[in-house]
């Protein structure tokens, strides 16, 4: 740390007292003084993060228990990109006396990288990961490089390829189970637009002049009910909801098993008296009913609105009469009475499109007949369906409002990132979680706590060096005061609040 701490005293403090004169004779730019302020903090950081880098590679080479094992082969430079700034810091690089490559060769490895949880190319600390997921999620993979800190920036391929690689943990199944009797399924999908299918220049274009790239991420979330956001407000928000965003990648029974799964998991189904499913009746949600049992179908309101307004668009001053008619008709009556209804539809239609108009919106609303009738029927458990703003608000204002282009890989990955967020993620922690990824998957675990140790143990050892630290501490605590009343004193006009009136 005498590194770092000398520089504290010897030109941070020296700068603190010039940024805080400048602020003195231009008391309004108070901005400026605050930017320059953490500025001069990050710099300081950023010394202290590389000299305690060295000190542990140092405790690595003066370690008993790596002398016995590795051998000290060379020294090199690292460069790592942290929210702080690049830190640049030297790392020693070992031999192993005892182990051995497959093809016979010894290994050699950075033990400070394996006590850090580095991987041998990583060029990003795991909070600058974090700082990458949190932008790129909101915003673009262009924003999100430029996020990291001010001073540096990574390319937006960069952010692509760390993204595409990244996996996400399986939830944590709690000791006690939710008991609830009405638990609520709303599901709908984003459709977003393709830059290529298999390999880029592979779309088509038909003969009205638009690429075959449309494709679709599915969005599904479980809740408990709905109230008010506060005491006397008219809006509500879901009660308990949990997400599950999913692209092409994943098959319709996979995803409905896993929404099954999490219900299983976290609420207690004997309490549960039934499962509502709000949607618009597109097959690869109806299959899951197929998966979870005891789970009724209800037509969402959206949908159902729109195709009664469909059907009644050309009957001008009498539409209103009309929806009401249809809407009354869907609730106490049969499907025959509803055809006859249809029919006399069809005998106001003017033109062929109306006539067409009639027939497919009528078609849609008989093969969702059921969950129509539960729509309407105003029961008190059946609340109402909110798939439209979420579709947007969770996958459609990040992949689809703009025009961007996605391959499906980078899509699904996208909307497992925005499931991550809108379940309350944490991105450190998802940051985290590759390291402990790429530890298993690479067998380095054992090598990783081995050179952990060796930092820990040995840096018990160190107490000469402790003490030495603490000479230097107690001397710059003794001289500190008298520098300042120096410096002080030889800018006594600037110091002088007074004088600013």
């Amino acid at each position: 740390m005498q590194k770092s701490i000398q520089y504290f005293g010897e030109v941070c403090i020296q700068r603190f007292l010039e940024i805080q004169k400048e602020l003195y004779q231009n008391p309004k730019d108070l901005a400026e003084f605050i930017l320059n302020v953490e500025s001069e903090v990050r710099k300081l950081g950023r010394i202290f993060i590389e000299e305690t880098l060295e000190e542990m590679d140092q405790l690595i080479r003066e370690s008993d228990k790596r002398k016995k094992h590795w051998v000290v082969e060379t020294h090199d430079n690292k460069s790592l990109i942290t929210s702080l700034g690049t830190i640049n810091y030297t790392k020693t690089l070992f031999t192993s006396k005892d182990l051995k490559t497959e093809d016979g060769k010894e290994v050699m490895c950075y033990l400070l990288d394996k006590a850090l949880g580095l991987t041998e190319n990583q060029h990003l600390s795991v909070d600058a990961i974090a700082k990458v997921y949190e932008e790129a999620t909101q915003t673009s993979y262009r924003r999100a490089g430029q996020s990291i800190c001010s001073e540096d920036a990574i390319s937006k391929e960069a952010v692509k390829e760390l993204l595409h690689k990244t996996r996400f943990p399986k939830l944590e199944i709690p000791r006690e189970k939710k008991k609830v009797k009405y638990l609520y399924i709303d599901a709908d999908e984003d459709h977003y637009a393709l830059q290529f299918k298999e390999t880029k220049g592979d779309l088509v274009v038909n003969s009205m002049g638009r690429k075959n790239n449309g494709a679709i991420n599915k969005i599904i979330y479980v809740y408990e009910g709905i109230e008010p956001e506060a005491p006397g407000s008219k809006r509500n928000c879901l009660i308990g909801t949990h997400y599950f965003c999913r692209g092409t990648e994943q098959d319709n029974k996979e995803l409905w098993k896993e929404v099954f799964e999490y219900i299983e998991n976290f609420y207690d189904t004997e309490c549960l008296e039934k499962i509502y499913l709000n949607a618009d009746g597109g097959s690869w949600i109806k299959e899951g009913l197929n998966h979870i049992a005891g789970v009724k179908y209800v037509l969402d309101e959206f949908h159902l609105s729109k195709y009664i307004f469909k059907m009644t668009s050309h009957m001008l001053d009498t539409s209103w009469d009309a929806q009401r008619e249809i809407r009354k008709t869907i609730r106490q009556a049969t499907k025959d009475d509803f055809n006859r209804l249809v029919e006399r539809l069809l005998d106001y239609a003017k033109s062929e499109s109306d006539v067409n108009r009639i027939k497919s919106s009528s078609d849609y609303i008989l093969k969702n007949w059921s969950a129509a009738k539960i729509r309407l029927s105003r029961l008190e458990n059946v609340v109402g369906s909110s798939t439209e703003g979420h579709v947007y608000h969770v996958l459609s204002s990040r992949m689809s409002t703009d025009p961007l282009g996605w391959s499906h890989h980078g899509a699904s990955q996208m909307a497992r990132f925005r499931e991550y967020t809108y379940n309350s993620g944490n991105m450190l922690e998802l940051a985290r979680y590759q390291k402990e990824v790429l530890s298993k998957a690479a067998g380095t675990e054992e090598l990783e706590i081995s050179a952990t140790k060796m930092v820990t143990a040995n840096k018990r050892d160190r107490t000469f060096s402790d003490k030495e630290y603490g000479k230097y501490i107690e001397c710059f605590h003794s001289a500190l005061p008298k520098y300042l009343e120096d410096e002080i004193n030889k800018n006594h006009d600037y110091y002088y609040v007074r004088s600013w009136f």
